[in-house]
This record gives C-alpha cells, structure tokens and sequence, in this order.
C-alpha cells in the first residue's frame, strides 16, 4: 500500500546533534546551519541568534587555540533550551580577559558568549582537554 507517511515516522525527533571534527576557517558557517536546523525543528527559532553567536566563538577559539584544531560539537536539546558544548583534547582552560583594547583582534568571544547565554562554563575532561558548554533557554517549550 502507497500511502502517506508522515516525517515523525522516517526520521525519528533527534534530542540532540554530535559531530566529531577538524575545524577550519570556514567550519563556524556549516555548524550554525546545523544548529539552526535543529533550533526550528524544536521549535526553539527565538534562540537562533544566541545560539549562533555562542556555537561560533567556540568554534573559532578551537581554530585560534588547539593545535591539532580537532575537536567534538554537541547540541542538545533540554527541558526550557538548549546546551551546545564544544570539546577538544588541549588542557589549556579558557578564560575572560579583564580589558581588551579597542584595537584588539580578540579577547572578546567569552564576553559576548556571556552576554548571550543564559549560563556558561568550562569543565576539564578526563584523560586532557576541556569542554566548553553554554546554555540559552527560552518560555515556548
């Protein structure tokens, strides 16, 4: 029998998005439109800025700081938002500068994940690096 089938039954709801990968300059772009994708298939469209912001200074600050540049990006759906972590295999742990001059190329990307996120951090991993995590939530889910 030849009848419709709705899209719930072909691709299961996804809770949440792992990729593993090297990142590259241009790496920021591809994974905004993931999670954008992932944002309007949960219905969470009012966090697509934040969420966007946040994923890309990670992104770039694995370009910028880890050597190897590999590292794993996880967006996850939670009760009321959700969490993107971003994890790589370098021990150094990120932290805010106190004050970054108007002529400074960086220094910046962790003042603005703050300003955009409701909650952030950094946890050590076992066995070296780090994971990167922030979390945006929001009133409609």
């Amino acid at each position: 029998m030849n009848g419709y089938i709705p899209p719930t039954y072909l691709a299961p709801f996804r809770h949440q998005y792992r990729l593993r990968l090297t990142v590259g300059d241009h790496s920021a772009r591809h994974i905004r439109a993931i999670a954008r994708s992932l944002l309007a298939e949960w219905r969470m469209r009012g966090l697509t800025y934040a969420v966007e912001l946040g994923v890309t200074e990670l992104v770039a600050n694995v370009v910028r700081h880890v050597p190897d540049r590999r590292c794993e990006v996880l967006v996850l759906r939670q009760t009321g938002g959700v969490r993107v972590e971003v994890t790589d295999g370098f021990g150094q742990l990120p932290a805010p500068r106190a004050q970054s001059g108007p002529e400074d190329e960086g220094g910046r990307g962790l003042l603005l994940l703050d300003a955009v996120s409701d909650k952030w951090g950094v946890d050590p991993v076992p066995g070296g690096g780090k994971a990167v995590w922030f979390e945006c939530w929001c009133g409609n889910t």
